[in-house]
């Protein structure tokens, strides 16, 4: 190996973190010309041998309303049939989720022959009662889980209509399959909530909250919508489901807590998700 990289050049490399792509494998080991054999117009990323996190985000996006592209990407890649992304807070999701409920069965039947895997939401979905039933059966309570975006299961099995009217008859039988009501959340209160909240210096350190809730007008995904929208700058918006006293938690993670408080004429926001705490206040010009 003395024409390319040694064993130990490599091992060191590997230990100061530089990615793979800065590396030419093929000219070391073979002793090769310095070239990316078989790709040399397309640059291997660094992120190899796993997906680029904007793949995956794409797939679980495409998979709520997107035959066309989430065949095109899964005919291509058909590991990407059981990709998840997290939608902020630890809201995993993943394309066979996205499908399910948006009730796009479509979507869900070709992911399902692609290898993806199935789920009690997906099941409930798709109508396939007996499944539904055994999940109840081995996992008792499991009906009161909630899926992506805390999206019912009892939900999931509306979404899919007339196909999925026996599944979601027995759910409802069962009591407690949907979600609970938030607590009431009056429309001044939450206008009084609404603006941007700054945490730091730079353009991503802010988030915007507003109680634009037209996206979820004749939405059957949610039996009780949400009451504010909470939206990192460059992040995915979040809903909020009120708690109490301002308090709120966001959609997908009921472990979270985002509470709102005025202090000094301020209003302030604080997160809180395990061991981080971010805290925020609202730009004067909001009020």
């Amino acid at each position: 190996m003395s024409d390319g990289l040694s064993r130990r050049t490599l091992l060191k490399l590997a230990s100061i973190g530089v990615p793979l792509s800065a590396v030419n494998l093929s000219a070391g080991l073979l002793g090769s010309p310095p070239r990316n054999v078989g790709s040399e117009h397309i640059p291997v990323s660094d992120f190899f041998p796993a997906y680029p996190p904007d793949l995956i985000r794409e797939i679980v996006t495409v998979a709520h309303f997107d035959f066309k592209r989430v065949k095109e990407i899964v005919d291509a890649h058909t590991s990407l049939a059981n990709a998840a992304w997290d939608w902020g807070f630890g809201d995993w999701e993943t394309p066979l989720g996205a499908a399910s409920h948006m009730g796009n069965r479509k979507i869900a039947e070709y992911l399902a022959a692609q290898g993806a895997r199935p789920s009690v939401f997906s099941a409930a979905m798709l109508g396939q009662l007996d499944v539904v039933k055994a999940f109840v059966i081995a996992q008792p309570g499991v009906q009161r889980i909630r899926g992506p975006h805390s999206i019912s299961l009892l939900a999931h099995a509306r979404m899919g209509g007339e196909a999925a009217k026996p599944a979601f008859q027995f759910l409802q039988s069962l009591g407690d399959a949907d979600a609970e009501p938030p607590v009431s959340l009056p429309d001044a209160e939450a206008a009084s909530l609404v603006g941007t909240y700054v945490f730091g210096q730079g353009a991503t350190q802010q988030v915007e909250v507003n109680a634009d809730l037209k996206m979820y007008a004749n939405n059957k995904m949610y039996t009780h919508p949400p009451q504010l929208n909470w939206t990192r700058a460059g992040a995915m918006t979040r809903p909020l489901f009120h708690l109490g006293d301002h308090a709120f938690y966001p959609a997908g993670a009921p472990s979270v807590r985002i509470r709102f408080v005025k202090d000094a004429g301020f209003v302030v926001m604080t997160v809180s998700d395990a061991d981080q705490t971010v805290t925020a206040r609202r730009k004067l010009e909001a009020q």
